[in-house]
């Protein structure tokens, strides 16, 4: 039988589920804090996103327990005359679910979000130390046609 998975926007309550996603990996183990209490920080960023219009952070659940986090940043662009376009960042989903569609769900979920606002592009970027993310994105149809940079502050 299958589970089924609610997919909704974050509360503050889901915070510590979600950062122990972020730190649940090889690189994020390197930048992220998951230490209880959690940081101040953390708690400053999801109120900042939660208010902010353009910016939604969305978590997957299976009864209640939170299985899966992304977030999705709305932003106006001159270029394609004027148009909005999507960002998704920061996708995992349990190590204890993985392989089971979640991740599938919650992009095919941006995706709708997306196209609701409006948006004529959905964008994203992986590090390109996850080959399995590259595929499962490559899977869901995003086509690698840009270099991406970035520049640590």
């Amino acid at each position: 039988m299958e589970c089924k998975v609610t997919i909704r926007e974050a509360t503050e309550e889901d915070l510590d589920i979600i950062v122990g996603m972020l730190a649940n990996d090889p690189l994020g183990s390197q930048r992220e804090r998951y230490e209880k209490p959690l940081p101040e920080s953390y708690f400053k960023a999801f109120r900042a996103i939660e208010s902010d219009l353009n910016n939604e952070l969305i978590v997957a659940s299976i009864d209640e327990t939170v299985i899966g986090v992304l977030q999705i940043t709305f932003t106006p662009y001159i270029t394609h005359q004027g148009g909005w376009r999507a960002t998704i960042e920061g996708v995992r989903t349990s190590a204890s679910v993985r392989g089971q569609g979640i991740g599938s769900k919650m992009i095919r979920f941006a995706i709708d979000r997306a196209k609701e606002r409006g948006c004529h592009l959905v964008q994203l970027t992986t590090d390109k130390k996850r080959p399995d993310s590259i595929r499962f994105y490559e899977q869901l149809g995003f086509t690698a046609t840009h270099e991406g940079f970035k520049l640590k502050l």
